[in-house]
């Protein structure tokens, strides 16, 4: 395709190479909520600060602040793999979170959509009050 305004198009190996290495550090929140569902054991961390995290959050995660990472790492058990999470696609404190993690030794994906989308696509949020019904939002997920 020359002159293309899609660009050029890499080999056919190299593009399934790309996304064979992201599908390995990120996870989305809809895989998330199955790996729960399914029984899966892991850790869902939110890198929030306390504000955020007070404001609403997806239930049963860890609150650990990006800042307290490191202090905080033995909380997580050794060999448990780890699913951080941020705001939104908008926010990158999940991947400095996750590249936090991944240099002390931690198996850990970042769930990209953070918060935002596990929040629109209907999966169980808390607030610093308790459950937090929300309805979903047609563009993220199926609604009922």
């Amino acid at each position: 395709m020359t002159g293309s305004a899609l660009g050029s198009f890499d080999d056919p190996a190299t593009t399934a190479a790309h996304y064979a290495a992201k599908l390995a550090v990120e996870t989305d929140a809809s895989d998330v909520w199955a790996a729960r569902q399914a029984g899966e054991v892991f850790h869902l961390v939110d890198v929030r600060g306390q504000a955020a995290w007070d404001q609403g959050h997806a239930a049963g995660a860890l609150h650990i602040p990006r800042q307290e990472l490191a202090a905080r790492v033995a909380e997580l058990g050794e060999g448990i793999p780890v699913v951080v999470y941020c705001w939104s696609p908008g926010c990158n404190g999940g991947a400095k979170g996750a590249l936090e993690l991944a240099r002390l030794g931690v198996p850990v994906k970042e769930m990209i959509g953070g918060f935002e989308y596990w929040a629109r696509e209907g999966y169980p949020v808390e607030d610093a009050r308790g459950a937090v019904v929300r309805p979903i939002d047609p563009l993220t997920n199926v609604a009922g």
